[in-house]
């Protein structure tokens, strides 16, 4: 089910109570924008990293990543990453790549 917002004169969205209802969303909760296909997508940032803790299960003995490996996992995500704001960024623009 689709619902309708309008913009304001300073850009600014109401989001409708069912939709942060269903969301969970609060007052001051982040949103990342993107465009996708031409449609505007927006996602909540409402999660913080230890609501994440222990979803996974408990970590077998010994289990665990040395700290070169978690910079090369970062530097890699990061890189990721930057590819993507790139390509969108391009495509929102109607540069090729």
């Amino acid at each position: 089910m689709g619902f309708i917002a309008t913009m304001s004169s300073k850009g600014q969205l109401t989001i409708p109570k069912d939709v942060r209802d269903e969301l969970k969303l609060a007052t001051g909760t982040q949103l990342y924008i993107s465009v996708r296909d031409g449609e505007l997508v927006a996602r909540p940032k409402n999660r913080n990293i230890a609501d994440l803790a222990g979803i996974l299960g408990t970590p077998t003995v010994g289990a665990g990543a040395a700290i070169e490996d978690l910079d090369e996992a970062i530097g890699e995500a990061l890189a990721e990453d930057d590819k993507r704001i790139v390509r969108e960024w391009n495509d929102l623009h109607g540069k090729k790549t």
